[in-house]
């Protein structure tokens, strides 16, 4: 479908990194013609429980939800496995019953994750949408599940839905329980003398494909305006990234040195090695492409963390 005359827009997770970034976006320079409103909850809710969302939401006034709210910390999900598919999966089927119940008529995005390809061999990179999904973790497998969620109320309660599969990504106020917001706090720490210099580290020798946050909530809006109803859309940067080559870019912007070590509690079970993807479906429909170069991206985490420690 073409672009739509978008106005009211609901975000799950309004307060967290991505939605932040999302609202930040919205007000810079530039985007005014967009006519964007973002609609706050009436009052706070639970994903679990689909009375709060009725409540909270008024979703006949609405143009369109993106659904970014999840437990995505990955670790997270190997330890309490049910809590992430309480919230990312039973969540997502308590919000599509909610906008239903008051009458929502508009387009809903579900922001999935790369995590739901799992365990891919080099010889599938970069990987595109054809790929079948094999996820590794419990919080990939409550992404599939509720990606096939959202393509059953498609195809039987004629809602209309896209559906984003982010790669890695990145940018400032990011939390530190992410691997490179988490090397940014610990430069920023040794940079202004507040800890030793030595830096923690899991398994530096993997690559990912990392891409601006605020690169990746343009390619949200313009899949709300361009995205084909029912289709899936990677966004990622088609890049494939060394860990260690992103530790070694933060130390020498902080220009500092320091000790790496790595503790056995920072590896992963069935760790992906490498990983790169293809944003080719989604320039084709939408023109999206990123824009903020890897560094720009490592010096603004960097530079947001040194006032956070500085001003703690």
């Amino acid at each position: 479908m073409d672009e739509l005359p978008l106005k009211r827009i609901f975000l799950t997770g309004h307060e967290g990194f991505v939605g932040r970034t999302l609202r930040s976006w919205l007000g810079r320079p530039g985007q005014a013609a967009r006519s964007y409103e973002i609609v706050l909850p009436l009052r706070c809710y639970d994903l679990r429980d689909q009375a709060s969302l009725e409540q909270s939401i008024p979703a006949a006034t609405l143009d369109c939800v993106v659904h970014l709210a999840a437990q995505s910390f990955v670790p997270e999900s190997f330890r309490d496995p049910r809590h992430t598919y309480e919230v990312n999966f039973l969540g997502t089927l308590n919000l599509l019953r909610a906008l239903q119940s008051g009458g929502y008529k508009g387009r809903f995005l579900y922001v999935s994750s790369a995590d739901v390809y799992g365990q891919v061999d080099p010889a599938e990179m970069p990987v595109d949408e054809r790929l079948p999904p094999r996820p590794r973790s419990p919080y990939g497998v409550s992404k599939v599940a509720a990606e096939t969620l959202c393509g059953q109320w498609s195809r039987t309660e004629h809602l209309d839905v896209v559906i984003a599969r982010p790669f890695n990504h990145i940018g400032p106020a990011q939390s530190d329980r992410f691997v490179v917001s988490n090397f940014a706090r610990q430069v920023a720490e040794i940079k202004l003398g507040l800890r030793k210099p030595v830096i923690e580290i899991g398994d530096l020798e993997v690559t990912r494909d990392f891409t601006d946050a605020r690169d990746v909530v343009e390619a949200y809006l313009m899949i709300l305006e361009r995205g084909e109803t029912a289709e899936i859309y990677n966004i990622c940067s088609g890049q494939e990234f060394w860990i260690r080559d992103l530790l070694a870019t933060l130390l020498r912007l902080a220009g500092v040195d320091a000790k790496v070590v790595q503790e056995p509690a920072r590896m992963r079970p069935a760790e992906q090695k490498r990983l790169r993807g293809s944003y080719d479906k989604l320039h084709r429909r939408t023109g999206w492409r990123p824009s903020i170069p890897l560094e720009t991206s490592l010096a603004d985490a960097l530079a947001w963390w040194e006032n956070r420690v500085r001003n703690a």
